[in-house]
């Protein structure tokens, strides 16, 4: 059903008018216009009605009237289904989905092909108010200077009596998470999300530039990639970075053309030393790519008849996050590898960025690229340059005024994983805290439960953030949870005795609040005895970023009740409120 109706038409317009209309712009129509104070009518096919609204809809006048077209859509169909048009050429997937999450359960999101510059997808939500919500939210809704249009679809499959699920908030994930952006017609294919990483010797990137830069621009040309060579990085160093820009392909056309480059200009220069390929990955993708015991390193080797080797992680910093991967063999050999490994990479990047967008909207002021836990992404950004602040630096998140509070928090992990997170003499947990900026300790085995062990991290929120995130992280890398099992962990955080109530709520009111927001399950322990500090302990039960919005919230609240607080002690003369435990 290709139906269209037309708004805003002046008492002065004919039949005739829009049949001249639709002539003049080429859109083919299946029936005669229906006139009133709107018009009706029906298009042979999809493209056509598409056409319709996107050459039309704002843009053409009639009798001094700005036409409006959308589909037409009976009250009864006007379902889950919803078109949003106008969306910025550029815009990732991931930011679409994330804000289509805010909305309600998205069980379905397709582009749409047309001939325009802007992209348009058609969005299935769970629930009907899920979709009149979104539809009332996002229609008009400025992003990078486009305004969003959007319209309800017919949904064939809804009923009158449809029921509602609700417009409670869900953020479960629908599908294997998509690259690139939607962008459409005649630009090239979407680049990969993200880039590939090479180590050039230095001495090459004079021949890989080519004169006049002619080599790199034909390289670009040929292979519909951006390639940024960091010339003045590490300066005086033997090898200087390049990232690519591309599709899959590209990059991998790319690299190979790239050492074939240094090949010949070995050969010229007399040069003999062996040329390996080097590949810089994010620190966080490297245990996924090397799997359980080294299988997934070993197959890449096995499969393309190279040998690889990776880079300690005391070469590690703060502000070199990357590892450099090594390949020895043939050119044709290393190409294959470099193809294995940064199919690895992009699977564990893509996985992690579809987790995190789901709910990483809802930790407010969250910089997700300031926290250092993925690739910047950005041009020009090389190993010494990422952005990720200093231990104790506020610059990753704006989670409240001023010095951030440093926090403590109980992880509990399965005992078995251990050793998992302390790594070979202490390496693993060494680099973890320094990578975080927080403290963390493995607590002795004593108590009633023998299959877990509490890790305590201290620092402020960030730190938490970059810790924890790793943890978990490293527990489903190990293999501790099942391929399709979410890492689901308790946290324990305490509380002054006399702010439990405000986080219980009257009636369990806010704690309810607060489990269905964050999906964590949330527990204030009744009958706790205080401990010597007048603190009770708040359990906190969910996967990452479950448990990271938990944590925020139940923050907030304790901000909350101090600023309440500290009044009341200065006109009573009242000793200082117990500070949360460092």
């Amino acid at each position: 059903m290709n139906k269209l109706y037309i708004g805003n038409v002046s008492s002065e317009a004919s039949e005739q008018d829009f049949e001249t209309i639709f002539e003049q712009w080429k859109i083919p129509h299946s029936g005669p216009f229906l006139v009133k104070t709107y018009a009706f009518v029906d298009c042979p096919d999809e493209k056509a009605a598409m056409k319709a609204i996107d050459v039309l809809s704002g843009k053409v006048e009639l009798h001094g009237k700005v036409l409006e077209v959308e589909h037409s859509v009976p009250k009864r169909q006007r379902s889950c289904k919803l078109q949003i048009r106008n969306i910025p050429p550029h815009m990732q997937w991931e930011v679409l989905d994330g804000m289509l999450a805010q909305y309600g359960t998205v069980e379905s999101c397709e582009q749409v092909n047309t001939d325009t510059e802007t992209a348009v997808v058609n969005v299935r939500y769970a629930a009907k108010d899920q979709a009149r919500l979104a539809m009332e939210k996002l229609n008009g809704f400025m992003m990078e200077n486009y305004a969003l249009k959007v319209s309800y679809i017919p949904d064939e499959t809804a009923s009158p009596e449809a029921p509602s699920a609700g417009g409670r908030r869900s953020f479960n994930t629908r599908g294997p998470p998509r690259s690139g952006s939607p962008s459409l017609g005649a630009r090239p294919k979407v680049q990969s999300d993200i880039p590939l990483r090479m180590l050039v010797p230095t001495q090459f990137v004079g021949a890989i530039i080519g004169k006049q830069g002619d080599t790199i621009r034909n390289l670009t040309k040929q292979t519909h990639s951006k390639i940024d060579i960091h010339r003045k990085e590490n300066a005086g160093a033997a090898e200087k970075p390049i990232t690519i820009h591309s599709t899959p392909e590209g990059s991998s056309n790319a690299c190979r053309t790239i050492m074939d480059i240094m090949q010949k200009e070995a050969i010229d220069t007399k040069f003999t030393e062996e040329i390996p390929l080097k590949i810089l990955v994010h620190n966080n993708f490297v245990g996924r790519l090397i799997g359980k015991e080294g299988r997934n390193l070993k197959k890449i080797e096995q499969d393309t008849g190279t040998k690889i080797t990776i880079s300690s992680l005391q070469d590690l910093t703060l502000y070199n996050p990357e590892r450099t991967i090594t390949v020895k063999g043939s050119i044709e050999a290393c190409g294959r590898a470099e193809e294995e490994v940064m199919k690895k990479i992009r699977e564990a990047y893509e996985s992690d960025v579809a987790a995190m967008n789901l709910q990483s909207n809802l930790i407010p002021g969250l910089n997700l690229n300031a926290l250092g836990l993925f690739p910047s992404g950005s041009p020009g950004m090389g190993p010494s340059m990422s952005s990720v602040p200093p231990p104790g630096a506020h610059g990753g998140c704006s989670f409240g005024q001023g010095s951030p509070e440093s926090e403590t928090v109980h992880l509990f992990i399965p005992t078995l994983a251990v050793g998992a997170i302390i790594g070979k003499q202490g390496q693993h947990i060494k680099q973890l805290s320094h990578f975080a900026g927080a403290s963390i300790k493995i607590a002795p085995a004593e108590g009633m439960d023998p299959k877990h062990r509490m890790v305590i991290i201290v620092g402020p929120p960030e730190a938490q953030f970059k810790a924890q995130c790793r943890i978990f992280g490293k527990l489903k890398e190990e293999n501790f949870f099942g391929p399709k099992e979410e890492v689901k962990l308790e946290a324990h955080i305490k509380v002054p005795s006399f702010a439990a109530g405000r986080v219980i709520g009257k009636g369990g009111k806010t704690v309810n609040e607060l489990q269905n927001l964050t999906c964590a399950e949330v527990v204030v322990p009744r009958d706790q005895t205080p401990d010597e500090k007048d603190q009770v302990i708040v359990k906190i039960i969910g996967h990452f970023f479950a448990c990271q919005l938990a944590q925020r919230k139940i923050q907030e609240i304790l901000a909350q009740v101090r600023k309440k607080k500290k009044p009341q002690q200065k006109s009573q003369g009242a000793a200082p409120l117990p500070s949360p435990p460092r």
